[in-house]
């Protein structure tokens, strides 16, 4: 079975990650969710347990298992890695290797021959800015693949592409990325 570990950060569309874990899960996806602690004023870490029918890593600090290092575990069993939402915060810790929480220290950890996706969602202006597309290039050079957001209303009221891609694109992808690995 093939193991989707799905990244949550501290978007406003990080409500969409409960419709993410459902789809992959109806699917017969394995879904482990990671947690930031700004997605979880988003979203509760119990919805997406009770989704996924697994615990929810929000603390790098957590430690649950005394012979094992968590962030290095998850790595270890994930097949297909996707960030989503992912912020303009965690785009540029990702891509400069900075590892100060699960998300992030358990990208680090993956090993080199997991697939990975990342499906950006702020607002337009921040989405368009020269450093977050230079860090988003980054990431495409290291395996990324993009996810591109879509061009809507945002939660602020602006009009522009930021906004998560629609949940139905973001699990084609998902399919189609983790298909491609196994041909």
């Amino acid at each position: 079975m093939t193991h989707v570990t799905l990244a949550v950060t501290g978007s406003i569309s990080a409500y969409k990650a409960a419709d993410i874990t459902s789809q992959l899960g109806k699917l017969g996806y394995s879904v482990s969710v990671l947690m930031t602690e700004a997605a979880s004023h988003f979203i509760t870490p119990l919805t997406l347990q009770v989704l996924s029918k697994n615990p929810v890593s929000l603390d790098l600090m957590d430690e649950p298992r005394p012979d094992k290092v968590n962030h290095i575990e998850i790595g270890k069993e994930t097949n297909f890695f996707l960030v989503a939402p992912a912020t303009a915060n965690t785009i540029a810790k990702l891509a400069n290797g900075l590892t100060d929480n699960m998300v992030t220290a358990t990208a680090l950890a993956l090993p080199s021959h997991v697939k990975k996706a990342i499906a950006p969602a702020m607002n337009t202006r921040m989405y368009e800015n020269p450093l977050t597309q230079h860090n988003l290039e980054r990431l495409k050079k290291f395996g990324w693949e993009i996810i591109e957001p879509r061009e809507a209303v945002l939660a602020c009221g602006d009009h522009g592409t930021g906004a998560l891609a629609d949940v139905n694109i973001i699990i084609e992808k998902v399919k189609e990325i983790i298909n491609e690995k196994t041909i």
